[in-house]
């Protein structure tokens, strides 16, 4: 599945023309991979959607819990990308350095699991503390206490998707997700109706059924990894007792504070779920609904993101200036081409994009009615939520994590949670205030991270003797 065999692992590109045929030829199965991730997720919340409008609400503060948790974990696992792009890009045949990050990726994995599974566990006692109506947090719980399984697979899995992308050859992922969504409908769908022969377990079904497909795919990888020539000769898995703390403190060294950022963009859309959970059960099944349709757009960013930190970190690693700004700027006029599209779409056909998500009945009119002016404020901060997470991607390329990391704290909390309360409580916007607070604070990072890589050089950002 050699998805970049126009562009051999860590080769240079030194036209426009020529980074854009190798961000490409990483980028797309990358992109692939993540739509079809997030539409295993989408599948979920349309089957549960079916449940009627409380399970939804349940279910979207059960995920908005679950992914707040993940994020930092998922942002100390990126890490492992740029650490093992930068190898090879010193050293094509730096295998001992590679595995060394990979083996402390799936520590830090195991490591991370354990907590996220403990406050999980006890999920229902975390969402009443948050002032969410019982019933919805009950429910809530239930989901999660299938769903939460999803957590030790799932983080093997980007340990592993990261390794494979390293070395540019992320077909495999794209190949192990594809499968992974009619998979997820067909188990999801019998388990929480009761079909072909299983139990009908309702909400929990739902998160059984996620968490069945999740260990399938991290066990598909797993042997891919194990028997394809490519990736075999990495032993990555071999003695994967045997510790190596300094590695393990320079990932969390890096890690860290992209975990945090990521946390702390996750984790300001989180608290939107749980502020909307205070507006009624249809706010919150229309957040949902509208974050999921802005998520699956977001997906093709992020991937550019994912495949300009390997791009540039292989650049990096050979001192190659040049070959850093192509591979950064390449990708982001990517980015802004695909979220202009995405952004005139969801500004101009909301409600047939919401009525994917949930059937044009009368007894659904008022959470349409929120999902559609919720998705024209998604539609309005599509390109500079493309601009942000790609930004950060090229900052993680060059090893840098901690500025970027006060940028979201600033940016995320300060700027679009201070205007979204303002705006849904004092100004009495309710749902649309804290929208229109997230669009602000995209828009503020977006800026601040651009800024900071327009000015790379002359903030000693990149590597000595380039």
């Amino acid at each position: 599945m050699d998805t970049a065999a126009a562009i051999s692992p860590g080769a240079p590109a030194r036209t426009w023309s020529g980074e854009l045929r190798a961000t490409l030829a990483l980028a797309w199965p990358l992109i692939l991979a993540n739509l079809t991730m997030q539409l295993i997720q989408a599948t979920d919340v349309v089957l549960l959607g079916w449940l009627g409008p409380k399970e939804l609400a349940a279910a979207a503060l059960a995920l908005s819990l679950s992914f707040g948790m993940i994020l930092f974990a998922l942002g100390v696992l990126t890490a492992t990308s740029p650490m093992m792009a930068s190898a090879l890009g010193a050293r094509s045949n730096s295998v001992r350095d590679v595995r060394r990050t990979f083996r402390q990726g799936v520590w830090a994995a195991a490591l991370m699991a354990i907590p996220t599974l403990i406050v999980l566990w006890n999920a229902e006692a975390v969402i009443l503390s948050f002032g969410q109506d019982p019933e919805l947090a009950r429910l809530a719980a239930r989901f999660l206490r299938g769903y939460m399984w999803v957590i030790p697979p799932w983080m093997l899995f980007q340990v592993m998707r990261n390794f494979v992308s390293a070395l540019e050859r992320p077909g495999w992922v794209l190949v192990i997700s594809t499968f992974g969504i009619p998979l997820n409908a067909l188990v999801s769908w019998s388990l929480i109706f009761g079909h072909l022969g299983m139990p009908r377990l309702g909400l929990i079904g739902g998160g059984v059924g996620s968490s069945i497909v999740w260990a399938a795919m991290a066990l598909a990888l797993v042997i891919v990894i194990l028997t394809d020539r490519q990736f075999r000769r990495f032993h990555v898995f071999g003695r994967l007792w045997r510790a190596d703390w300094p590695r393990f403190r320079k990932l969390f060294k890096l890690g860290g504070p992209i975990g945090i950022t990521m946390g702390l963009e996750g984790g300001v859309f989180s608290a939107a779920a749980y502020l909307m959970g205070l507006f009624g059960a249809p706010s919150v099944a229309a957040h949902q609904i509208a974050l999921q349709i802005a998520a699956t757009t977001f997906m093709v960013p992020l991937a550019l993101g994912q495949a300009t930190t390997v791009r540039v970190g292989l650049a990096y690693g050979r001192k190659d200036r040049e070959g850093i700004g192509l591979a950064g700027w390449t990708a982001f006029w990517l980015s802004t081409a695909f979220m202009t599209l995405m952004a005139t779409l969801m500004f101009i056909f909301p409600h047939q994009l919401i009525t994917l998500f949930l059937a044009d009945t009368p007894e659904n009119a008022t959470v349409i009615a929120f999902g559609v002016s919720f998705l024209r404020i998604a539609a309005l901060f599509q390109i500079v939520d493309g601009w942000q997470v790609v930004g950060a991607g090229m900052l993680r390329g060059i090893h840098d994590t901690r500025v970027p990391m006060v940028f979201a704290l600033f940016g995320y909390w300060a700027i679009g949670l201070g205007i979204g309360l303002a705006l849904a409580f004092a100004m009495e916007w309710r749902g649309v205030g804290i929208w229109t607070g997230l669009a602000a604070g995209l828009g503020v990072v977006a800026i601040l991270m651009l800024w900071r890589w327009t000015r790379r050089e002359r903030l000693g950002l990149l590597p000595v003797g380039a």
